[in-house]
């Protein structure tokens, strides 16, 4: 692995030069102009509201009321004063409060609680999410740009070749078919570089789009330092979090339904002026007090009807969460098991891309005295290119698996 390191260090030293950014600037780029995030952050504080709001609806009311009627007699015809009185006036002041047990009022804090935890819990699951992509985008770059600086190094290997055996060539050391063959093989190099290049821009134009920048400037990556943690304690993570939230909700609800079938009671005072205008209007000025009680008595099984959705709703919360804990133990099993892979693989490919590179600098020697077969310089620098482009691959590859099993872990 010591050589793998070594290796990105060196590519990326023969990179152009250009600003290096990291992949923290990304994903705080990313955050910051998610709308998602920000409407996630506006809903928390909206849920804060709403408590104030059932707080504010269950202290004391307070509401102006008037109430003028006028009826009119004329010659016998009109609504009978017995009735009508000929008319009312009334303007008054009126306060009502509801009386409400301190367990209702909890249960209803308690679900505005349960709503924002879950809000909460959603934007971390966005905030995770977003940072697996921007990381996986950023891991591609990363592997464009060694790709590319890798086919660089080749191409100024072919050029340097090239000048050597273009003057062999015309001593008549080698054959001017020979010489052509070697200039296919460059030109076929400047064709791979161009590629790389091309491909490097468009996935750094994504990476740009995906964290919302708007930049076409040029920059180079750090090399990304992707450690894997240890195995996620999954109950912690906020990919199980929302089960453990909607158990809780479930609770609450039917406390929620059983305190709607408590009886009710609301006290009012009212103080003002109430008159027919028919005896002594000046004096009917006063005030009042009232209560109302309503008490539950049969609503045709809806209280049984509600619990029963809640119980379904509980059978699918498990069923889910049974899915999701079969599915994690799955994916963890097998994304560990393609790493311990790759990182074999790697091994592997570390000792024949030395024999490979040794093989190169024999036949660049050999180039030199007019000793070597083209073709067999040509297949020395295919083979070398081969394994390290193998290296390359396989290392970006390792280091995606491991953001995916990073993706587990908790924020």
């Amino acid at each position: 692995m010591k050589t793998i390191l070594a290796l990105s260090l060196l590519l990326l030293s023969l990179s152009s030069r250009g600003q290096e950014r990291t992949l923290d600037y990304f994903i705080s780029h990313a955050k910051t102009s998610s709308p998602l995030l920000a409407d996630y952050r506006n809903q928390i504080q909206a849920g804060k509201i709403d408590s104030q709001l059932i707080s504010a609806s269950y202290s004391v009311q307070v509401n102006g009321i008037s109430n003028d009627y006028y009826a009119p007699n004329a010659a016998g015809f009109g609504y009978d004063n017995v009735i009508t009185n000929g008319g009312q006036i009334s303007a008054q002041v009126q306060a009502t409060k509801s009386l409400v047990s301190k367990g209702n009022l909890n249960a209803q804090y308690r679900a505005v609680s349960l709503q924002n935890e879950s809000l909460g819990n959603n934007s971390a699951l966005v905030e995770k999410d977003l940072k697996k992509t921007i990381t996986t985008q950023y891991i591609t770059v990363y592997g464009d740009l060694v790709t590319l600086n890798f086919n660089r190094e080749v191409l100024t290997l072919f050029e340097k070749e090239e000048k050597i055996l273009k003057k062999m060539t015309q001593a008549n050391i080698y054959k001017q078919t020979d010489y052509l063959t070697f200039y296919v093989s460059l030109q076929q190099q400047q064709l791979s570089v161009r590629q790389s290049e091309i491909q490097y821009k468009n996935d750094c134009a994504t990476l740009n789009y995906l964290s919302g920048i708007v930049d076409t400037s040029s920059f180079i990556l750090a090399t990304p330092s992707l450690q894997l943690a240890a195995l996620p304690d999954i109950y912690q993570s906020p990919l199980y979090r929302q089960y453990t939230l909607d158990s809780l909700k479930l609770l609450n609800d039917k406390k929620t339904i059983a305190y709607s079938y408590k009886p009710r009671m609301n006290v009012y005072a009212d103080a003002g002026y109430n008159s027919s205008l028919m005896y002594d209007f000046y004096k009917n000025f006063g005030a009042g007090l009232g209560l109302t009680l309503s008490v539950p008595i049969y609503d045709g099984k809806q209280r049984s009807m509600k619990y029963q959705k809640l119980s379904l709703a509980e059978r699918t919360r498990q069923d889910y969460r049974g899915f999701f804990l079969n599915q994690y133990s799955q994916q963890i099993a097998q994304l560990m098991q393609q790493l311990n892979a790759t990182e074999s693989l790697i091994h592997d490919i570390e000792a024949p891309i030395k024999y490979a590179e040794t093989l190169v600098d024999v036949n660049q020697k050999l180039l030199e005295t007019g000793e070597v077969r083209i073709t067999d310089l040509i297949l020395a620098i295919s083979n070398f290119l081969t394994a390290r482009n193998l290296l390359n691959q396989n290392t970006i590859s390792r280091l995606q698996i491991i953001n995916q099993i990073n993706y587990w872990q908790t924020l």
